[in-house]
């Protein structure tokens, strides 16, 4: 994506987003394979900037740098349909619907309490 001319912004993102079910299966080359999917394809594609990534085994946070035209919603769903795509093709998450819940977190402000996430992770259903 071109860089937007004649304009200046600094439009961060915090989001907070979790598997499907609470499933612990961001561990390991599935990890990695995220990070990878991230770093190099979706943010160099749209031209995002991560500022912080931590990753656990059931849910992420990712602060990022953002364009203007881009809506918090449009860039949940880019990450979260592509990552979903390729990282089910892992034998062992292959036969997932989907890998993420709906749902996510975000805020504009980088100081989120870890009340405010927490209340957010412990929301989200596990399997039951």
């Amino acid at each position: 994506m071109k860089p937007l001319q004649n304009v200046t912004h600094e439009i961060k993102y915090h989001f907070v987003f979790c598997t499907r079910y609470r499933r612990k299966v961001l561990l390991g080359d599935v990890e990695e394979s995220f990070k990878k999917l991230l770093y190099d394809n979706i943010c160099k594609e749209y031209g995002w900037e991560i500022i912080f990534l931590k990753v656990y085994p059931d849910y992420c946070h990712l602060y990022l740098k953002a364009l203007p035209t881009d809506r918090p919603s449009d860039i949940m769903a880019r990450i979260k349909s592509f990552t979903s795509r390729h990282l089910r093709s892992f034998e062992h998450l292959n036969h997932l619907e989907s890998l993420w819940t709906r749902s996510y977190f975000v805020s504009t402000d980088p100081y989120v309490t870890s009340f405010e996430v927490d209340k957010f992770v412990n929301s989200q259903k596990t399997r039951g």
